[in-house]
């Protein structure tokens, strides 16, 4: 067996699905191991994300783990047999591995949700905002690094093309936040209203003068998996993205979510309030 020198999120994901399933099972490692005629370290690799498992060697352990939920685990077949290269790919070991791990995670997502009070969404920034914004950064990134990070969130965009259902819900402040120079904003907004208009984005706004609006104050996304389980949460901390799959917490952020989204304008009200901050610029 050989072992991964590096797991990537979605691979780490599927390991920790596989160690729930047996958990769940009561089973200890030495008996699962015992199931496929493995020793207890192969389980281990496994359920650490070191090393793949086959469809034929998951679904033996599904079947021992009691796990009926058929969709549930072909969603985890797909997660285990998917051996396609990404476009991410060409920038590993120059980017950080989180921003490959979620390029990986949009790809893969039947829905994205963006939350966003200071900034316009990653997806949704134009090539001269994404460089202001990365160039505000503290410590200063060196040249080339920049133009990577800019050169990646342009690519991120392909989600697009796939006709993702996306949904962004942005704090007014952040339409009106010059992140760069006036002519950068404009474009912003203009980029934001094209594409509000594509059937599959839904642009909503939390407008300053909201009465009540406690909400939230940190930025969240949301994304689908092949099944509602395998669905994904990520914040963004000091220390770097965070990728949250507990059952319990993505119940939070999805009530987080609708409240936010409760809170917003609706998409014909969001698009006339941007369309007004754009002419005042």
């Amino acid at each position: 067996m050989v072992l991964r020198r590096e797991c990537t999120a979605r691979q780490l994901r599927l390991a920790v699905e596989l160690r729930r399933l047996r958990d769940a099972a009561g089973l200890s490692a030495i008996e699962a191991a015992a199931l496929l005629g493995v020793n207890r370290v192969q389980i281990s690799h496994i359920e650490s994300g070191l090393a793949g498992v086959s469809e034929e060697r998951l679904r033996r352990l599904a079947a021992h783990y009691s796990c009926t939920d058929e969709a549930f685990i072909d969603a985890l077949v797909v997660m285990a047999t998917d051996r396609a290269r990404g476009w991410w790919e060409e920038y590993r070991g120059l980017l950080p591995t989180s921003f490959l791990d979620l390029a990986e995670l949009e790809h893969h997502s039947t829905y994205r949700c963006d939350v966003e009070f200071l900034f316009i969404p990653g997806l949704l920034q134009t090539e001269d905002y994404a460089r202001a914004a990365f160039s505000s950064r503290v410590p200063e990134l060196p040249h080339a690094e920049l133009d990577l990070r800019v050169s990646h969130r342009m690519q991120r965009k392909v989600i697009f093309e796939a006709s993702v259902p996306y949904e962004a819900v942005i704090h007014e402040a952040a339409l009106r936040i010059k992140v760069g120079d006036r002519a950068t904003a404009r474009a912003q907004l203009t980029r934001l209203l094209e594409l509000s208009e594509a059937d599959h984005v839904t642009v909503r706004v939390i407008p300053f003068d909201l009465d009540g609006f406690g909400g939230t104050w940190s930025p969240m996304m949301l994304a689908g998996g092949g099944v509602p389980k395998l669905d994904t949460a990520v914040r963004d901390a000091p220390h770097g993205t965070g990728f949250i799959d507990s059952e319990a917490q993505l119940g939070v952020f999805r009530t987080v979510f609708r409240r936010v989204e409760d809170a917003s304008l609706d998409s014909n009200q969001s698009r006339d309030l941007i369309q007004r901050l754009a002419k005042e610029l």
